[in-house]
């Protein structure tokens, strides 16, 4: 899986998630500032999950329908360090039965609620 964290996506749960395996590139470091729309053109366009504490990603998907791309991962808690966040993810990309690409995944602690992107 290939991964495009938000400009609000903690760079040190960016830095743990490349270190155990994952393709992620973040906008943080290559683009920062740019706006949502440019954001959601980008995965689509190199194929990217999204990873963002953003609601407004469902916003730009399900009522401006604007173009979807392969996923989108909404952390919706409040992390404790910026490690957790890749931490919390990692244990949930280990769950064989959760599929994120295809999906708007909302994340909280102790729950993930999924809806198709189609």
């Amino acid at each position: 899986m290939r991964f495009l964290a938000n400009e609000n996506f903690p760079l040190k749960s960016v830095f743990l998630l490349r270190h155990a395996g994952y393709d992620l590139v973040s906008i943080t470091e290559d683009s920062p500032g740019i706006k949502d729309q440019e954001v959601l053109h980008r995965a689509v366009i190199e194929k990217r999950i999204i990873l963002t504490f953003d609601r407004d990603y469902g916003e730009l998907i399900y009522k401006r329908k604007l173009p979807i791309p392969p996923g989108v991962v909404y952390f919706r808690f409040d992390p404790v360090t910026p490690e957790e966040t890749a931490k919390f993810f990692l244990d949930l990309l280990a769950i064989e039965a959760l599929t994120w690409e295809g999906q708007f995944s909302t994340v909280e602690r102790g729950r993930v609620r999924q809806r198709p992107l189609q």
